[in-house]
């Protein structure tokens, strides 16, 4: 794992390493925010902890830079905890283990976390640093973003004092993100009354997995397969072909991460079985066939298990499959003014059926308030029509450009003057928090960039090494540039 320590710049990797070392899923930020809290105290610098949860720490302005305009820079410190499935893990106690890969920072079958770990890193190096030069800086250090913002959303009018808001949380060196979708959770629910299996039968346990997942934002555009909708598809041919029962159905775990792995457990009569392994397997090729060359290794598998005690009525079975087969997944309209870019798009993140009780989570995504809407009420109606109490909760709205940006000026001509080219100035599909604390603080100039990450929110998330430098040298310019008051 030290191998990340002797990379460059080493004062931004040397924060990260340590932050791979506290465990940080969201939900569980105890010890990240108390790690936090400590490092800006040990500094000798104002730090602590807003009355939601947020880490902030204010360092005065270096000797001569007192007349610039305070400047926030922010970051999440929760990470998404995410694991391949033979993977032996505990989020909450064990640390993330790193390697190097050629030119890549990865985990060892987990989520990396460098969304956003290198982007508190940075914020660490920034404070600890006594050789820049920068005017009055704030560092807000959110709970929760990845499971609903909640430290955004909690951010109380007059906490901050700068006036420029500077996020380190998008994925792609050399761009400047000056908008973002908004989003809505749905969340599905129905009770219902278990059946005793047939008498006689026997039970399979069918398992799909192998996806790639990722980011519901950022990937969702790449057609990856999402586990829910595949397992939903092959559940129903087989209720049709073998004439089966549904016992139970699971498949992902988080609202932002396009699900990667799905389980049933179907029961069938051993008269009906012969050719199922057979259709198994063709059915597997014929996914990966389909996917080809977006996914690869896609797995299909049935294995013996216990005939459970109870089986989901086939009415309600079948109501569940159908509705899980027609929601809206995926992309459902581009931005019509910049057709490369997503506009709207849902996620079918997490499904359970067991045990009397069946729920589906979805989060959906918008830079067009009324589109969000729009899709929040076809969600509505699809889940309605199969009998689920459905409920909206969550929502905020998108970031909106700001082409006129002072900050977003001087940062462009500040890029174009390090590194040759202009940087792309572009609206991110994914939620970032610059929309929901724009709202809590109205007035500040905001820009959101970061160093290349790929896959993020999957085991498969990767951190481009090149790019962290440029990232780290192109924010302490920005703060040595930043505009007078």
């Amino acid at each position: 794992m030290s191998t990340i320590l002797q990379l460059a710049p080493q004062n931004v990797w040397k924060h990260f390493y340590s932050l791979t070392q506290i465990p940080r899923p969201s939900g569980h930020m105890e010890k990240i925010t108390e790690f936090l809290v400590n490092f800006g105290k040990g500094l000798g610098l104002e730090s602590f902890v807003d009355e939601v949860g947020n880490v902030i720490i204010r360092k005065p302005a270096t000797p001569g830079m007192e007349n610039r305009k305070g400047v926030i820079l922010q970051a999440h410190m929760d990470m998404v905890p995410q694991k391949n499935n033979d993977k032996v893990h505990d989020f909450t106690k064990d640390p993330i283990e790193t390697y190097v890969d050629g030119d890549w920072v990865k985990a060892k079958g987990t989520t990396l976390g460098a969304d956003d770990g290198l982007g508190v890193a940075a914020i660490m190096a920034v404070l600890e640093a006594t050789d820049l030069k920068h005017g009055p800086l704030e560092a807000l250090i959110t709970k929760d973003e990845e499971t609903g913002m909640y430290g955004a959303f909690g951010l109380k009018p007059g906490t901050l004092k700068g006036e420029i808001l500077l996020n380190l949380d998008s994925e792609d060196e050399g761009e400047l993100y000056i908008g973002c979708a908004g989003g809505i959770d749905i969340t599905a629910s129905l009770e219902y009354k278990e059946e005793a299996p047939a008498e006689g039968f026997v039970a399979r346990k069918l398992t799909l997995k192998g996806l790639r997942g990722g980011h519901s934002g950022l990937e969702i555009n790449q057609g990856r397969a999402n586990a829910n909708k595949l397992m939903a598809r092959v559940t129903h041919d087989l209720l049709v072909e073998f004439d089966s029962q549904l016992a139970s159905f699971e498949g992902g775990n988080m609202r932002n991460a396009i699900p990667r792995e799905a389980h049933a457990v179907l029961l069938f009569n051993p008269e009906d079985m012969e050719g199922l392994d057979d259709y198994i397997k063709e059915y597997e090729e014929q996914l990966n066939a389909e996917y080809t060359p977006i996914e690869s290794g896609i797995t299909l598998t049935l294995e013996e298990v216990p005939v459970p005690a109870a089986v989901v009525p086939e009415e309600i079975q079948d109501n569940m499959i159908n509705v899980l087969m027609a929601c809206q997944d995926g992309v459902m309209r581009m931005i019509p003014t910049v057709p490369d870019t997503v506009e709207t798009s849902s996620n079918l993140a997490i499904v359970v059926i067991a045990e009397g009780k069946a729920g589906v989570k979805i989060l959906a995504r918008s830079s067009a308030d009324t589109m969000k809407d729009y899709l929040a009420d076809c969600l509505t109606a699809c889940f309605s029509m199969a009998g689920m109490k459905v409920e909206l909760s969550g929502a905020y709205s998108g970031w909106q450009p700001d082409v006129n940006s002072p900050i977003l000026h001087a940062m462009k001509l500040s890029y174009k003057q390090q590194f040759g080219v202009e940087p792309a100035v572009k609206v991110i599909h994914a939620g970032l928090e610059c929309g929901i604390i724009g709202a809590n603080c109205p007035g500040l100039d905001m820009i959101s960039f970061g160093p290349t990450l790929r896959s993020p929110h999957s085991p498969d998330e990767r951190a481009y090494i090149p790019s962290v430098t440029k990232f780290y040298e192109f924010l302490v310019a920005t703060l040595e540039q930043s505009p007078e008051k």
